[in-house]
């Protein structure tokens, strides 16, 4: 199998500590870029600006959101609102004449300066305080962009965002759109590997699983969780302002409103708490799967003769689509991306016995 670690010698402390030291991952990873860097040449137009282009930024705001909540163990429920702080000011910027590149770091910087601000207060609680500490921060947030005029125009507004311009090229065409996705997708997911095999990124984990033990070995963990809060916001605000660029073409309030951030937390979730490629099943499952579950159905209906009203046709796919999270839940509490561990650890042992733990 592939998947064999037969062969592979560790002489030294750097290949010991490589991201993919199985053969097998590496291929993995290879065919995965060669498909994500073809697919605007094997995929219709619509795919591509409708399924691919969204799933890449929001497994990028998720992989933000996973580094506070899965990595941290700090609870989140107002991450929409800092993707909104992102792409509002980076839309503002890029309309008042700043390059397109410092608008949208300069949105993430703003993103990260309020989550930092209301960090510091809300990081004084914990637990389901510190929960709905977040939450308010989404409310204030949602009344702010919605009734202050120089931010979003207006309750009903929608404030247009300009074209991408890249190291001053244009970028309008749907293929340009979706590599500045994959793009972002990749930096973060880079950053992601290489963090947890920092310092940092074990010191994060040491907060997670007891913040008075971190101190005792000298982990200050008022520190690390500031930095936590402000680098998820920074990636947050980054995406957030990408997927106004790219996808959406337009803010409104709409778009950053408290059940975006309640389908960020349940990407997380579905996906599973500090899983990396978790984040990448989580976004599509929540993202592409209620799309396909209306579809599916519509055809089995149609295949069955079965005549649905549309109010049923409307309602059947989520009742199902519930249903799935339920059941991958109750299978494997951990998420996705722990289902996919328990494959892999399988295929590294079979055909022999794999006892799971």
């Amino acid at each position: 199998m592939l998947f064999r670690q037969s062969g592979i010698f560790h002489t030294n402390y750097a290949n010991a500590r490589s991201l993919f030291p199985l053969p097998a991952d590496r291929w993995m990873i290879g065919l995965l870029l060669a498909f994500a860097l073809t697919a605007p040449f094997t995929m219709s137009t619509l795919v591509l600006s409708t399924q691919l282009l969204p799933w890449l930024v929001w497994t990028a705001a998720v992989l933000g959101l996973n580094l506070i909540l899965g990595w941290t163990g700090q609870f989140h429920f107002g991450y929409a609102a800092i993707m909104g702080i992102g792409a509002y000011t980076a839309v503002h910027g890029a309309r008042n004449g700043i390059p397109w590149e410092i608008a949208v770091v300069l949105g993430g910087v703003m993103a990260a300066v309020i989550g930092i601000v209301f960090a510091f207060a809300a990081l004084r609680v914990k637990g389901l305080y510190l929960a709905l500490s977040t939450l308010a921060l989404q409310f204030v947030m949602d009344w702010v962009i919605s009734h202050v005029p120089a931010i979003s125009g207006g309750t009903q507004a929608t404030l247009q965002a300009p074209d991408i311009s890249l190291l001053g090229q244009a970028i309008t065409s749907d293929t340009g759109l979706y590599y500045v996705a994959l793009g972002w997708c990749l930096i973060v997911t880079v950053f992601m590997l290489n963090l947890r095999r920092t310092g940092l990124g074990r010191a994060l984990i040491a907060v997670r699983e007891k913040d008075f033990a971190a101190a005792v070995i000298g982990v200050h963990s008022l520190y690390y969780k500031l930095v936590a809060f402000a680098t998820s916001s920074f990636i947050g605000g980054i995406s957030g302002a990408i997927l106004i660029f790219t996808f959406y073409r337009a803010a409104t309030p709409e778009q950053f409103a408290v059940n975006v951030s309640i389908e960020l937390l349940a990407m997380v979730i579905v996906g599973g708490l500090g899983s990396i490629i978790g984040s990448y099943f989580g976004a599509a499952f929540i993202l592409l799967m209620p799309g396909l579950m209306n579809s599916l159905i519509g055809w089995l209906a149609q295949l069955l003769g079965i005549s649905l009203g549309i109010e049923t046709l409307a309602h059947i796919p989520h009742a199902v689509y519930g249903a799935l999270i339920i059941i991958f839940l109750l299978v494997e509490p951990m998420g996705l991306g722990k289902m996919y561990t328990n494959l892999r650890n399988y295929l590294l042992v079979w055909p022999f016995g794999y006892a799971r733990k």
